[in-house]
């Protein structure tokens, strides 16, 4: 993985489970211009399948949504799911110079992660200095398995594209959706179809990063079980109804419960071990994105249940998006925020 080499001119493309998305930004003043981007709904199962037959459709899909999108350099910053990814931040002792960290954290890199050195990629970026101790540094360390990156970059080298950086979402997730200038914790939630990422920041880095296998497709089964409908139409419901509890006699919310309980008791253990890290410094808000944005009573749910301020967070806070296309933006803004945090590279 490369998580922090200054790039050129390229655009961001993040393969979804049910999408593929690609944004490309040009740099406006101190912030982002939107160049072009698109979306291209895929099956269910491409993102995953390795059958020759499956990836070939893939990269149709991807070559269509590119060409669509008006997008012309072959140069690409790409996600990587967080379900594929190992990422943790360690505290290791201060040193003297930058040569001696790098050196350090190389030979201890593989220590921190679960997977073997010579089945993984394993990155790093120093976060700074510890906030519980000024003789340590706080060093976020990544890794992702050999076959599932090899994988993804022949595919999209046989496409005619060259993969100048390769990054976690949730990385992607914070360059995009948190604030400028901000001093205190903040939790983004990125809920997808099959899982949802939790990533507590303090300032504007990572301190903890997860993945949980809860998404908007444990609930549309959820309230298929419970209210004995189609799948089909338990997703309909999901995305007009949402989870109000004064919609359709709270029967959908009743529903989906176990599976809101099982998100808000895994946003509260992150917010836990937030404040037991970092003593006395407080969570202003949480950051909610993917599905946690649109389904209706979602996000007004999680801060009822959390006592934690939630709201829905726009990728576009650094970006200039002309007027011509806001309209036309602002349904899918809210699955756009890894692919636009992808484009918002310019080094760490």
């Amino acid at each position: 993985m490369k998580m922090n080499k200054v790039v050129g001119n390229f655009f961001a493309l993040d393969i979804g489970t049910t999408a593929i998305r690609v944004v490309e930004l040009a740099h406006s003043g101190h912030g982002w211009k939107l160049q072009h981007y698109g979306v291209q709904p895929i099956d269910i199962r491409l993102s995953e399948s390795t059958a020759e037959k499956d990836q070939r459709l893939l990269g149709e899909a991807i070559s269509s949504v590119i060409s669509q999108a008006g997008i012309h350099t072959k140069d690409v910053a790409i996600g990587i799911p967080s379900q594929k990814t190992f990422a943790a931040v360690v505290e290791i002792p201060n040193v003297a110079n930058k040569t001696e960290l790098n050196a350090t954290i190389k030979y201890q890199a593989e220590n921190y992660t679960p997977m073997k050195a010579d089945e993984s990629k394993i990155d790093w970026a120093v976060i700074g200095v510890s906030p519980n101790d000024n003789q340590k540094t706080e060093v976020l360390i990544a890794s992702v398995q050999n076959t599932f990156t090899e994988a993804r970059l022949d595919l999209l080298e046989g496409l005619g594209l060259d993969v100048i950086a390769i990054e976690p979402d949730s990385l992607a997730l914070t360059r995009s959706l948190l604030p400028d200038g901000i001093q205190d914790g903040r939790l983004i939630i990125d809920v997808g179809d099959n899982a949802t990422d939790l990533v507590m920041t303090l300032g504007t880095a990572p301190r903890l990063i997860r993945s949980i296998p809860v998404g908007f497709q444990t609930m549309v089964k959820m309230a298929k079980q419970n209210l004995n409908i189609e799948e089909q139409q338990a997703g309909q419901l999901l995305l007009k109804f949402g989870v109000q509890p004064d919609r359709l006699e709270g029967q959908l919310i009743r529903a989906v419960n176990s599976t809101l309980e099982q998100l808000v008791a895994e946003i509260q253990k992150s917010l836990k071990f937030f404040s037991t890290k970092y003593a006395g410094v407080g969570v202003g808000a949480i950051l909610a994105s993917g599905y946690a944005a649109i389904l209706p009573g979602l996000v007004d749910t999680i801060s009822q249940r959390t006592s934690v301020p939630s709201q829905v967070a726009t990728p576009w806070q650094h970006v200039d998006v002309p007027e011509s296309e806001k309209a036309k933006i602002a349904p899918i803004s809210s699955q756009l925020a890894v692919v636009v945090g992808l484009a918002e590279r310019s080094g760490i």
